[in-house]
Order: structure tokens, then C-alpha cells, then sequence
């Protein structure tokens, strides 16, 4: 979910003129706290984006990445056990092999950019010893190949928030998924709500009607959000949503909102699977009285959520 900063952080220095180096988490054994394909960013002035442990290794990952600079010649370094840095070691006893891409210009980090920027799925096939690197608009699956010294590291999408509704939890929420630099849309027909939003990072649609249908656009990356306290604006909305692509799909309220909200979807044709999908009550923990608690509880299951999914078939 950082990629869009560490690849904006390489894109603007490597344009600047400055030498950086793609850091990449080929393999993993035992535990670990990121996984294959996880990245950060390096610049040959020690500046850094992303984090591969959360702090245990960092420094050493800076200084593996600043000899790469160096010597402009990519290499795959083992932290943790059996790293050669018998003074560095993981909390959770794993090991992490990862691999150092010194960067020629910025063509192949603008790529990337691009696509994430877009919110398409892409791949990057790394060279681990000769440090050749390609871009692919199509998405493959994270792999290591030892045996041909290669790795693939496939990419979707980070998640998309959009908020349908109105009331102060709808600005509660946009603000926390912001501050976790998600995308975010909001639909709602609060005018004052849309105002106070009032930020170029986050979209604001006028909904005219119970009706208008047309500004909820999705991608199988997107959480739908139902925050309406007057639930007889959601319904039409709802169905026209259950049908859009998503991974989660959430609406406030307690059990009898949902039950007048359950029987007015089946009086539109919904089918019980997709009624049966619906996150209701929204959140991790339920019965959340102010809006900044329940944009928490609501947020988190969504990145919960998000992390359970696997996009595979949505990212061919």
C-alpha cells in the first residue's frame, strides 16, 4: 500500500539528476513482518522511502543500497538468520533476501508510476545479477527462481475508498483514509459536507436523488461505503452497487436498518448471495457513537478486508 509513495519518492529524484537504487524483498523464510515484493526507495543522499521491517534493518538496507550506487552494480544481500550481519537480527527469527537495483534514469520507475497512478496491475522482472529490469502492463504473480536467478514481482492496485452517504462520519472517514494516502470519492447530496471536504486529493460527486446512480464507478479494488442515518436514500444506490466490481461493501446502521434495508433489496431483484455480502454493521466494532470511532472501526476492516483478497484473476 506504499508503493505509490516509494515509486513517486525514486520518480522525482532520479529526474532531479540524483543516483537511487529499488529495494526489493525477493524471498522470505520464517516469519516476517513484509513479504516478497515489498519495496523501498533509496537516494544516494541517505534519504529513503518505504520500510522492510519496521525498523530493525533499515539502516543496513541504506548502506547495501548506497555501495550499489557506488559500484552501479546490483546485488542480493541476506538479513536476518544466516545474514552475514551476524549483529543484525530479526525479532521474529526470519530470514529476508533482498535485492538491490541500482537505477539507470527514470524510465522504468515512470512505467510503474503510471500505472499506479491509473490504478492498473503491473510486473516487474528483475535480472538479479545483471540488474536488467523490464515493465509489464501485465500482471504476474510474485515468484523467486533461484535455479535462473530471476524474480517477478506482480502489483495491484492499493485500495479505493468511496464513501456514499452523509453526516459527520462521512468526513471522519475520508480524513483517516487520506491520512493513510488511500484514493478516496465521496457521493453525497450534502452540500455543506461536500464544501467542508474541500480538498483536490479527495473527489466529491453530487448525488441529485435516491436515484442518480451514475457517479458510484468501481474497480475490483474499491470498498463501498453506506453512511446514510436516512436509509431510504441507500436503497437504489445499494443495488446499483452490489452489481459494480468491489471487494467490500458496508453500510451503517443496526439490525433493523439492515432488516428494512434486506427486504427492500430483495424487492429490486437483489439476489440473497449479494444481500448476504453486505458488511452490516459496518465496522470491526459495532455500536460506535461518534463518527471519528466508527471511521476507525470502519477503515480498519476495510484494509482488513483488502488483505485478505486475492485479486489474482481480477488483475489478469
Amino acid at each position: 500500500m506504499d508503493n505509490r509513495r516509494i515509486f513517486a519518492f525514486l520518480h522525482e529524484r532520479l529526474t532531479s539528476g540524483q543516483a537511487a537504487v529499488l529495494v526489493t524483498v525477493i524471498a522470505v523464510e520464517g516469519s516476517s513482518m513484509r513479504g516478497p515484493g515489498t519495496h523501498m526507495g533509496v537516494c544516494e543522499d541517505d534519504s529513503f522511502v518505504g520500510s522492510l521491517s519496521g525498523g530493525c534493518i533499515e539502516s543496513a538496507v541504506v548502506a547495501e543500497a548506497l555501495e550499489a550506487v557506488h559500484e552501479a552494480k546490483a546485488r542480493t544481500v541476506r538479513f536476518g538468520s544466516g545474514s552475514r550481519y551476524i549483529d543484525i537480527k530479526l525479532p521474529c527469527g526470519g530470514g529476508l533476501d533482498i535485492h538491490f537495483l541500482p537505477l539507470k534514469n527514470a524510465s522504468l520507475i515512470g512505467k510503474c508510476l503510471t500505472a499506479i497512478e491509473a490504478r492498473s496491475p503491473f510486473s516487474l522482472r528483475i535480472q538479479l545479477e545483471s540488474g536488467e529490469a523490464s515493465f509489464s502492463s501485465e500482471w504476474r504473480r510474485t515468484e523467486h527462481r533461484p535455479t535462473n536467478r530471476t524474480a517477478n514481482i506482480g502489483h495491484w492496485p492499493e485500495p479505493k475508498l468511496m464513501i456514499v452517504g452523509h453526516g459527520a462520519a462521512v468526513l471522519s472517514l475520508a480524513k483517516l483514509a487520506r491520512q493513510m494516502d488511500l484514493t478516496v470519492e465521496v457521493c453525497s447530496p450534502d452540500e455543506d459536507l461536500r464544501k467542508s471536504i474541500g480538498n483536490g486529493d479527495i473527489a466529491t460527486t453530487r448525488l441529485a436523488t435516491p436515484a442518480d446512480t451514475a457517479p458510484i464507478t468501481t474497480d475490483p479494488w474499491t470498498a463501498i461505503t453506506f453512511l446514510f442515518h436516512d436509509h431510504d436514500w441507500e436503497i437504489a444506490l445499494m443495488a446499483h452497487a452490489m452489481q459494480q466490481p468491489h471487494f467490500y461493501l458496508g453500510a451503517m446502521g443496526g439490525r433493523k436498518a439492515h432488516a428494512f434495508r434486506t427486504e427492500a433489496l430483495r424487492g429490486l431483484g437483489c439476489s440473497e448471495q449479494a444481500i448476504d455480502a453486505i458488511h452490516a454493521p459496518i465496522g470491526l466494532f459495532h455500536s460506535s457513537r461518534d463518527p471519528d470511532t466508527l471511521a476507525l472501526s470502519t477503515l480498519g476492516h476495510v484494509i482488513e478486508e483488502y488483505h485478505r483478497q486475492d485479486f489474482s484473476d481480477a488483475a489478469r
